[in-house]
């Protein structure tokens, strides 16, 4: 009765994970539709660059007349470039270095505003202090009260020559002042020279909405470490819903940063002798890409550590703009600026019929695995080919989502992943069918065989799909271009191993245990005891002696797996029968 309980547990648990497994797949299939009804998805993958063709962009570097850039700072200058690529989603891209002064960027398809957009925004980033701002849209009488300056005062440079500090406004001249109400925002684009790093700048947000004037740089983007957005949290750590972009510093941009704050902290809670009003105009400090301000926030506390939050207390960050100013800030520190030479379309490296071939490879593999499987494990194998057709199904629909979802693109190489894919999971089966095998020869029943047998085959595919995953995951961390696609393609279908021997093939072959064609060991099952030479009792001890077992009709298997041990018993026992006749 109680081994009857656990075959009914066993079937009905078997039942279950294969109803979980369909309500994955159909979920699946329901993101994907999702994404083609309303995001403009595709129900088939996108194609890199080797396969589909796309968009070159040539980049070359400007310096002065005269100065070519060391090798280090072109390969610095690809590195950037590539990771701002990467991170307008765009995958398979490739960047490379021409001619010792250019840079090429390839994508695959064709190339979105976005993301030329970052391509072709190259210039260091700079930290600098707002000494005066207002909207593009007002126009009036400036005086020197409106600086901060004593009444009466000119606008004109210390007589030593320096400022006081960065911030100081007596370093505004009046020629700057009449500059800056002639600056038109529109005549940004028009500038060829980045400004001098160490005087005062008149320009421009990206919007054209506010005109500045800055001070001379404090701090670079080389010294940004990291960059991100996220939602700000209350010191509870419950959410705001309030969107934000959080920066961290190199140590000596921590210094920096942490000099800049204290002046500025100080300035923006220091009342204005004039107005009796703290100038919070005067504390804030603008972030500039190719010299125009991209964020130009206040600083609202002394930062010791180099690690400070910028937010908008208007609601106008979204986690789309917070994504895109933090990827700015993360990936602009260029050690010089590039110039775009030229865009133009490229045809596929390798085109639709090495596609074809790959496929073609593809699909010889899997057909000589399920000859194999049937050849060897007879109807068993059928299982092997269920499996593997599920594991299509899964990976086709895993990779379908990511290439809508996420921008990945299938390369030939990520073909190749996936062929490779099939081996991984053959094996699987292979592992799993010959523990079952070994039960089986023990004298057991199919239903406890198949426990027994996944109990002990889970550790070691488990095993093995760890390394597998583990050598995926390196490459994908290490290599670039097409190696990463294939390593991220392994990667995928390594999980998808895991998750199709645990949610399809171990739960089918407990329901196929309950069969009278298999828990028979019917001859063309690839179970039959007999077949399996499944005669072992206990160590050195035999049901059957070889006389008998030709009777039954059993095969020499029992004889082939003995032990040393068990080969001098059974010459022993047969030496004392011969003597005994």
């Amino acid at each position: 009765m109680a081994k009857s309980s656990r075959v009914s547990a066993a079937v009905k648990s078997g039942r279950n994970i294969l109803i979980w497994l369909l309500v994955v797949i159909v979920a699946l299939l329901g993101l994907n539709w999702a994404a083609v009804a309303f995001q403009g998805g595709e129900w088939t993958p996108k194609l890199a660059l080797d396969l589909e063709g796309g968009t070159q962009v040539v980049l070359e570097a400007q310096l002065p007349e005269g100065a070519s850039p060391s090798g280090e700072q072109m390969n610095q200058a690809v590195s950037i470039i590539r990771q701002r690529v990467d991170a307008s989603g765009v995958s398979e891209a490739e960047i490379t270095t021409q001619g010792g002064q250019n840079v090429v960027v390839s994508v695959p398809g064709e190339m979105d505003a976005e993301t030329q957009a970052r391509i072709e925004s190259s210039a260091m980033l700079e930290f600098r202090p707002v000494l005066f701002s207002e909207t593009s849209d007002v126009i009036q009488e400036v005086t020197p009260e409106m600086m901060g300056l004593e009444p009466g005062s000119t606008f004109s440079p210390d007589p030593a020559g320096e400022p006081a500090d960065p911030s100081d406004p007596i370093q505004v001249s009046e020629q700057t002042m009449a500059d800056f109400y002639a600056f038109n925002c529109a005549d940004m684009g028009n500038r060829t020279e980045p400004a001098p790093s160490d005087q005062p700048l008149i320009t421009c947000d990206e919007a054209g909405m506010e005109k500045f004037i800055l001070g001379p740089v404090e701090i670079t983007g080389a010294h940004i470490q990291d960059a991100s957005n996220g939602v700000v949290t209350t010191q509870q750590g419950a959410a705001t819903g309030q969107w934000a972009v959080n920066l961290e510093f190199d140590a000596t941009g921590t210094e920096q940063f942490r000099a800049v704050t204290e002046r500025l902290y100080g300035i923006g809670s220091t009342p204005d002798p004039t107005t009796g009003m703290p100038d919070q105009n005067r504390s804030r400090f603008a972030v500039t890409m190719d010299d125009a301000v991209i964020v130009a926030p206040t600083a609202n506390a002394v930062i010791t550590d180099g690690k400070a939050q910028i937010t908008n207390s208007s609601g106008a960050f979204t986690e789309e703009s917070t994504q895109a100013l933090a990827d700015q800030l993360k990936f602009g520190a260029l050690p010089f600026s590039f110039e775009t030479q030229s865009t133009q379309t490229i045809s596929a490296t390798l085109g639709t019929w090495q596609l074809q071939a790959g496929l073609i490879a593809g699909a010889i593999g899997m057909a000589l695995v399920f000859i194999y499987s049937l050849f060897q494990y007879r109807t068993l194998g059928l299982v092997t080919v269920a499996s593997l057709g599920i594991l299509g199904v899964v990976a086709y629909l895993v990779v379908t989502f990511l290439s809508n979802q996420e921008g990945y693109r299938l390369s030939l190489a990520g073909v190749a992943g996936l062929i490779v894919a099939i081996g991984i999971t053959a094996d699987s089966f292979i592992v799993y069918f010959e523990r079952i095998k070994d039960e089986l020869r023990e004298g057991k029943t199919l239903a406890t065989a198949v426990e027994h047998g996944w109990s002990r085959a889970i550790r070691t595919i488990l095993a093995s799909d760890a390394v597998q995953l583990l050598v995926a995951i390196v490459l994908a961390m290490v290599a670039v271009g097409n190696v990463r696609g294939f390593a991220i393609t392994l990667g995928i279908t390594t999980l998808i191993d895991l998750f199709v021997v645990t949610m399809f093939t171990h739960p089918l072959m407990r329901l196929l245990a309950t069969t009278k064609f298999f828990a028979g060991g019917h001859p063309w099952s690839g179970l039959d005891p007999k077949a399996l030479g499944a005669v072992y009792r206990g160590r050195g001890e035999f049901k059957t002696t070889a006389t008998t077992a030709k009777k039954k009709g059993a095969t020499h298997e029992a004889q082939r797996r003995q032990s040393i041990a068990e080969r001098k018993a059974a010459e022993l026992s047969a030496a004392g029968k011969s003597d005994e006749s």
